[in-house]
């Protein structure tokens, strides 16, 4: 009998109860095996064996029909029946209740008969890894677990067409990658704008285009642009953690030459960017690049490459400092544009990106609540407003440091306290760097943190947290899930390492897909101005986008929102001395 069906069966019981005090005993609520047994019930030894059983004293019938609790009340454990129940009749009399099923799944018993007896402390770490990086993020794919061992390197593997010219994890993701990219598609709409109208003119026809950028299904949306407007693209990834598998699968069954994998090693990471330059009969006219190893690389082995590529597009704080650098020393050899420092790419992608990015990381990661909890962010730029916006919105006491007098006031303004690390760092349970700088947060600050405190970077580089400072022999690491690492002291105390000092939202989790549509288009037009622009309109320096394209990449995203610019009327362009059509603002103008 089913579970609701004994509970009903209860129920009308008790009402029949209620409804007639002075009535007649009613029939046993019992089951009608029960209910047999009562009727033949003549033998006396039968029923004392069974009264036995139940308790070590006798129940005996009243001589009276007095009113008798419930059988509901009066279930007894019966030791013969394994921990079943008995249920006490009106005459004294026991009979059995009926016998309730447990629920259980069908693979439940199945699955804790499987389980291994004795588990070490590594391989459970890894299960759990494995286990919480099921998702379809970007950064937490299937394809994180690590069910093959062997190198990339090592294998040799082609797509559909015989092609063998790419490394990547497994081709045989390309399908479930194929459909990342799809969806990302649908939220890049100024980039797919700028795919169909540009196509007919192939504006990057003969382009010859080396990237080191995160490999994502947002990336891959800008390469198949830029290979529908005439390009050849070659790929590495800038970020050892970032790359989504079934996307690079989907862009080599797709014809071009990745090289790139989830959790490569620093060797693999120059090698696959060597992969990407070093390849005979082909050579590059264009680089883009995401922090400025790429250009880096090629400066350090293949200089004589500068001498045909045209221009350099650079997307961050970390890789346009160095080219400031080169531009400085007089070592530039190729005119650069810094799309980092364009509005499109400060205001959105570093700011609105980040103000969502910071909390998905962090609760990927570490499930941690926000709310209370007392947190120090390292650097009020752009990326720094976006992370203290959300930890502030999310109910996070939150302090802010800042080398910059102008930055810092910011701070104060929009109501953050202005601290030194060093006077914080003992009480803070996150500390989150985003300068673009190095050792900010050193093993000294690491030492006084309190035990469970969380450490992660937001910046593009690895060097703000001293993270070599921690391999030594007498602090212990311990793999916990992907991405995340307990550094343990020999007291016991521990911090919580994310991404081992990378960057955290595309190492942990992801970004939105539709601000990265704006960084893209930005990448896309800086790519087709240097590649097209006459002999003598860029000299070998750094340039920040035209503020033209900045408002045409924004005009292109508006539709999305069902927005309407105001147009000027003759009247006004002519007070202001604008032309109606842009640019709006003047080259100085601080948005």
């Amino acid at each position: 009998m089913s579970v609701q069906a004994v509970a009903a069966k209860m129920a009308e019981v008790e009402l029949k109860d209620v409804a007639g005090k002075d009535a007649s005993p009613a029939i046993s609520p019992l089951t009608p095996k029960a209910e047999e047994k009562k009727s033949e019930n003549n033998s006396s030894s039968s029923s004392a064996a069974v009264a036995a059983a139940v308790e070590p004293s006798p129940v005996t019938a009243a001589p009276n029909p007095v009113k008798m609790p419930q059988a509901s009340a009066m279930k007894r454990p019966d030791p013969q029946q394994n921990g079943g129940e008995a249920f006490v009749n009106y005459d004294g009399t026991v009979a059995e209740a009926p016998r309730m099923k447990k629920i259980q799944f069908a693979d439940q018993k199945q699955e804790f008969n499987k389980r291994p007896t004795k588990i070490s402390r590594r391989s459970l770490s890894r299960s759990i890894s494995q286990s919480s990086t099921d998702s379809y993020s970007s950064a937490a794919s299937y394809t994180d677990s690590s069910d093959d061992e062997t190198s990339p390197r090592d294998k040799q593997q082609k797509n559909s067409k015989g092609n063998a010219d790419f490394c990547i994890k497994n081709i045989k993701q390309a399908d479930f990658g194929r459909r990342e990219i799809e969806i990302a598609e649908q939220e890049m709409p100024a980039l797919m704008a700028l795919r169909k109208r540009a196509q007919g003119e192939k504006p990057l026809a003969g382009a010859k285009i080396v990237g080191c950028t995160h490999i994502t299904a947002q990336t891959a949306v800008l390469m198949e642009t830029l290979s529908a407007l005439g390009a050849q693209c070659r790929w590495a990834a800038c970020n050892i953690y970032s790359t989504q598998n079934e996307v690079a699968a989907a862009l080599a069954e797709g014809g071009f030459s990745v090289f790139a994998w989830k959790g490569e090693s620093e060797d693999d990471f120059w090698w696959c960017i060597d992969r990407c330059v070093n390849v005979e009969g082909w050579q590059p006219n264009m680089i883009l690049d995401d922090g400025g190893d790429l250009t880096h690389w090629i400066y350090k082995k293949y200089p004589n490459m500068f001498k045909k590529i045209k221009g350099i597009v650079e997307e961050s704080v970390t890789g346009v400092h160095r080219l400031y650098q080169l531009s400085k020393a007089g070592k530039l050899c190729v005119p650069a544009m810094n799309v980092n420092d364009s509005v499109t790419k400060q205001k959105f992608d570093n700011l609105y990106c980040c103000r969502e990015s910071i909390l998905d990381g962090l609760k990927r990661t570490t499930d941690v609540m926000f709310g209370g909890k007392q947190v120090v962010v390292c650097g009020y730029g752009e990326v720094g407003k976006g992370c203290c916006a959300a930890l502030k919105a999310m109910g996070s006491i939150v302090y802010v440091t800042e080398i910059d007098p102008i930055c810092a006031l910011q701070a104060c303004m929009d109501g953050f306290r202005l601290v030194k690390l060093n006077e914080v760092i003992r009480q803070v349970d996150i500390v989150i760097t985003c300068t673009g700088n190095k050792n900010v947060v050193v093993r000294e600050y690491m030492d006084r943190m309190k035990n469970g405190c969380i450490v992660c970077n937001m910046g593009h580089s690895n060097t703000e947290i001293d993270v070599a400072s921690l391999r030594t022999p007498e602090l212990t690491w311990e793999r916990v899930r992907s991405q995340v690492d307990h550094v343990i002291w020999p007291d016991g105390k521990r911090i919580v390492l994310l991404a081992e000092g990378r960057l955290l939202n595309l190492s942990c989790s992801t970004v939105p897909t539709f601000v990265l549509s704006i960084t893209a288009t930005t990448q896309a037009l800086a790519l087709i101005e240097l590649y097209n622009a006459p002999e003598g309109r860029y000299k070998q320096d750094v340039y920040l986008l035209p503020k033209k394209m900045d408002e045409y990449v924004a005009s292109l995203h508006l539709p999305t929102f069902d927005a309407h610019l105001t147009e000027l009327s003759d009247e006004q362009a002519k007070y202001l001395g604008l032309n109606k059509n842009g640019p709006f603002k003047p080259n100085y103008y601080r948005y």
